[in-house]
């Protein structure tokens, strides 16, 4: 059948998932599929985010006269999906067959298969509405503005971290921490701004009681920021949404006031762990990707920038099978990141590895639950870390065509104890059977827990310019 260009069998599936069909072995045969007929048709991609920045993507489909030319469709959606999760985007500009850009803006209109993606990227744009639009006469230029952030070690400064299960803050002075500590809270599940306000005020105040003075205050908070305000973020997900507009959007903005009005910068912590990772080696690109409650992913660029990308890779699509689960809490896509990359896919595959797990228990407790057993010598785990190890190989490669990669470091509470170290091993066995080159040159660490703690507390401090 034709549309099964798009799902390949994988030369190592993962153990408990055979039919996994890995979004870059599709991209691949289908890309292999438009140089061979002859007659391949440019489609570029331009989206635009904000302040006026564009990205641009080109690639090429079949000819719509081609037989088979109904796979553009499927592959051009996938693509685009894929790009507005990475860089963002509120506006979608196509310059190629008029049947892709028509696909995808039904896709992308309401009650359209894309309509989640698209309300969620006009929240975080405030814009009244997603856009899908072909270029007419004239196509959008690149603008990128990647931006020289974090790095600035001088003076006594405060770097918090803002988790689901608790929240982190150090005290820095010239890029040395004289003070740390965790606090327990719950932001899931609290409706109210002020306990959200409450907890980030004392964090704050804990490590000024080991300060001289203030200068600066660096944020690494899940979710997406856009000029250090609040656009999207599960933290706050149960705050009302007049409330959110009133005390959360202006939330970090107002803590900063409070304290002075020192210099702030709020980041994603996906970003912030990429930076601690660039500042740690010494180098970069560095990716991050941190398999926790969700897949939280961050990026510092060749010239060692963050990019303002979204990095949001928990939306984006890795497999195209058509069994693949569903993100049921949040898009209703199938084959997203989030169901390969977090503890959901620990529990997904954890009956297929004839484990049942405790009920009711929190999807964390379930997550220690199987490490635990891991732990103790059932080899029954040992499946479910492998099969993940091998979403992780193909996802790097699916990933490798969008970024620029040079270092990537795996985090998160999925990788702790062996797990981890089985997650990596099956992940670099992909990697040699299908790009030995790229498996070569490509550097894939998993960071001890304490210098990752310390790390992104430095890395969050160095945020702001004083």
């Amino acid at each position: 059948m034709a549309e099964d260009l798009l799902r390949q069998q994988p030369r190592i599936s993962p153990p408990l998932d055979p039919a996994f069909r890995p979004a870059f072995l599709g991209n691949r045969a289908f890309r292999r599929a438009v140089k061979d007929s002859g007659r391949a048709v440019e489609l570029r991609m331009a989206l635009e985010r904000d302040n006026g920045q564009v990205a641009v993507h080109r690639t090429e489909v079949l000819d719509p006269s081609h037989p088979q030319a109904a796979l553009n469709l499927e592959y051009a959606e996938r693509l685009a999906k894929f790009l507005l999760w990475q860089k963002g985007g509120w506006k979608l500009t196509l310059d190629g067959p008029a049947e892709v850009a028509g696909h995808l803006r039904r896709a992308y209109a309401p009650g359209g298969s894309r309509s989640f993606d698209a309300g969620f990227l006009a929240q975080i744009y405030e814009k009244p509405s997603f856009v899908v639009e072909e270029a007419a006469g004239s196509f959008p230029a690149e603008n990128e503005k990647p931006a020289p952030v974090g790095g600035h070690l001088k003076g006594c400064r405060i770097g918090f971290d803002a988790g689901g299960s608790d929240r982190k803050v150090a005290a820095v002075v010239d890029g040395k921490e004289v003070f740390s500590c965790e606090v327990v809270w719950e932001p899931k599940v609290k409706s109210d701004p002020q306990y959200h306000f409450d907890g980030i005020d004392d964090s704050i105040r804990r490590a000024m009681e080991h300060l001289p003075r203030l200068d600066a205050i660096g944020v690494s908070s899940a979710g997406v920021y856009v000029r250090n305000r609040t656009m999207v973020a599960s933290l706050f997900r149960k705050v009302p949404a007049d409330l959110f507009d009133k005390r959360i959007k202006n939330i970090y903005l107002d803590v900063a006031r409070k304290w002075g009005g020192v210099p702030i910068e709020v980041a994603n912590d996906g970003d912030v762990t990429a930076l601690a990772g660039a500042m740690e080696l010494k180098d970069h690109p560095v990716l991050g990707l941190a398999m926790g409650t969700s897949e939280a992913a961050g990026y510092v660029n060749r010239d060692g920038f963050i990019t303002g990308w979204l990095n949001e890779l928990a939306f984006a699509p890795v497999d195209f099978s058509l069994e693949a689960p569903l993100d049921s809490e949040w898009s209703g896509d199938r084959g997203t990141g989030v169901n390969y990359f977090s503890q959901d896919a620990v529990i997904r595959l954890a009956p297929a590895a004839g484990i049942r797990l405790k009920d009711p228990a929190t999807p964390g407790e379930k997550l220690k639950e199987v490490q635990a057993l891991l732990k103790d010598g059932d080899p029954r785990p040992r499946a479910i870390f492998e099969s993940i190890g091998v979403y992780l190989g193909y996802g790097l490669l699916h990933y490798s065509d969008y970024y620029d990669l040079k270092h990537v470091l795996i985090l998160g509470r999925v990788t702790s104890g062996e797990g981890g170290n089985l997650i990596l091993q099956k992940a670099g066995e992909v990697l040699r059977a299908e790009e030995p080159g790229l498996a070569a040159r490509l550097k894939v660490v998993l960071p001890d827990e304490a210098s990752r703690r310390v790390g992104q507390a430095i890395a969050a401090a160095s945020l702001p310019k004083a």
